[in-house]
């Protein structure tokens, strides 16, 4: 299946093909700005400590609440709802990503996912006393609507920039993201670190943190919404509109085997990925037990992690351009596992060289998220984005749990937070080697695409 139009943007003739494509790239970048502020604020700093807070409030004289009759230690609440999450996106990604592929109408989809996720982050304000069951089941489908937009978001980069555009397109993407959540969170932490002088409690601005980011979330999709187009299609002859999403994520694999290199990155990529995500998800934790540091120092090292994420993004780029992205992808990956072995040896209490961490992450976090996209991008099969897209987000979401699993094994074994941080290099050791094995511009021809001069 491939669309009516031609596979690639780039045979658009003269000016207006290129400021029509323009326009719509300039859309597709605030999509990132729109919804990165619910990772940052949400997800990463305020969401975890307060459901904790309130399912605590709720459970009974042995620390236990009972969703649905399960007993869950409060404490765990979060972490079982985020998986729980996960789940549902699973579940429901490839469906939404053939619906989209067979009948072209990605941007439909893409607003009603993204105003599904706004609209439960917003609803979070009312998040207060022992409403453990409402937090979980905002966080479930706000978690959910997320990912599945990010899917959509996705797919629309083949179709918007041409090979040689699509390094730097998806880095500037990566690039609105964190520029919104960082801004989002400084305003986040004056209001929350000020909140007496503002006549609030804490838990009050907390819940307007929250739901802030909700709004900013629905208010800018409006901008893609409005400046992306969808393409026409021509469906296969016997082709339905979908199928269970079980049965199209079999699909899915079935089709993936056609192209074995595309799924020698894909293994690559959710090895490495998994280092990633087990880092961003644990470094506060070896910052507070194990570095000894204070929650307000560890929030301006998040921060800090957003800001120069931003520049780690674009610089990476700009490399790609001049050396491939699968280069500048393993020199990253290179980075990062020097990055851990550097944090082996931080001293306690000593916040400086805690920053100094964070701000190597933050380097090479932008760039080696926004290059592995737009590298993936040109191994999709045309006319397929959305599905191939949806078994890429499950690689970057619902498959990432090996490494929090090594980090805690770890952890439990040794009884050392550096012992646990430092296994992560494996990871990204692994991830090398395999990225470095695949051989891209064999992978890009096999999915029947034009090579870009780099890559």
């Amino acid at each position: 299946m491939r669309t009516t139009e031609e596979a690639e943007p780039g045979a658009e003739d003269g000016r207006a093909g290129a400021a029509a494509r323009k326009r719509e790239q300039h859309g597709w970048y605030f999509y990132d700005f729109a919804c990165s502020v619910y990772s940052t604020s949400v997800l990463t700093v305020f969401l975890g400590p307060y459901l904790t807070a309130v399912a605590k409030a709720a459970a009974d004289s042995e620390g236990y609440v009972h969703p649905l009759g399960v007993p869950v230690r409060a404490g765990s609440y979060f972490a079982y709802t985020v998986s729980v999450s996960v789940i549902v996106a699973v579940l429901i990604m490839p469906l939404v990503g053939a619906v989209a592929d067979r009948t072209g109408r990605k941007k439909p989809l893409l607003a009603v996912t993204a105003y599904t996720g706004a609209a439960a982050t917003a609803g979070m304000f009312f998040l207060d006393g022992d409403r453990y069951l409402l937090g979980g089941l905002l966080l479930v489908v706000a978690n959910a609507a997320l990912a599945v937009s990010m899917v959509l978001y996705n797919a629309f980069l083949p179709q918007i920039s041409t090979p040689d555009e699509r390094d730097t397109v998806s880095s500037r993407g990566w690039a609105f993201g964190y520029t919104s959540g960082a801004l989002v969170l400084l305003l986040n932490l004056v209001l929350y670190q000020g909140h007496d002088s503002f006549g609030l409690s804490e838990g009050e601005a907390v819940r307007i943190c929250l739901a802030s980011a909700g709004l900013w979330w629905g208010a800018f999709a409006l901008i893609p919404l409005r400046r992306l187009r969808d393409r026409a299609v021509v469906r296969e002859p016997g082709a339905g509109p979908a199928v269970s999403g079980w049965r199209q994520l079999v699909a899915t694999l079935k089709d993936m085997r056609r192209y074995p290199l595309t799924l020698s990155f894909l293994l690559a990529y959710l090895i490495y990925n998994d280092g990633v995500q087990t880092v961003i998800s644990q470094a506060s934790v070896y910052g507070s037990e194990e570095l000894e540091l204070e929650q307000s120092t560890l929030i301006v090292a998040v921060l800090l992690v957003q800001v120069l994420a931003v520049v780690g993004a674009l610089g990476m780029g700009r490399l790609a351009r001049a050396y491939g992205a699968k280069r500048t992808i393993l020199g990253s990956l290179a980075a990062w596992g020097l990055t851990l072995a550097a944090g082996y040896f931080l001293p306690a209490r000593t916040p400086v060289w805690f920053f100094a961490l964070a701000a190597m992450i933050g380097l090479v976090l932008g760039g080696s998220q926004a290059l592995s996209r737009s590298l993936f991008s040109h191994l999709v099969p045309a006319g397929k984005e959305a599905e191939y897209f949806s078994a890429y987000e499950m690689s970057d979401r619902g498959l990432s749990w090996v490494g929090p699993l090594v980090f805690g094994l770890t952890y439990q074994v040794t009884g050392s937070y550096r012992d646990a941080i430092i296994s992560l290099v494996f990871f990204f050791a692994l991830g090398f080697v395999l990225l470095a094995r695949v051989p891209v511009r064999r992978a890009v021809r096999a999915a029947g695409n034009p090579v870009p001069e780099r890559i």
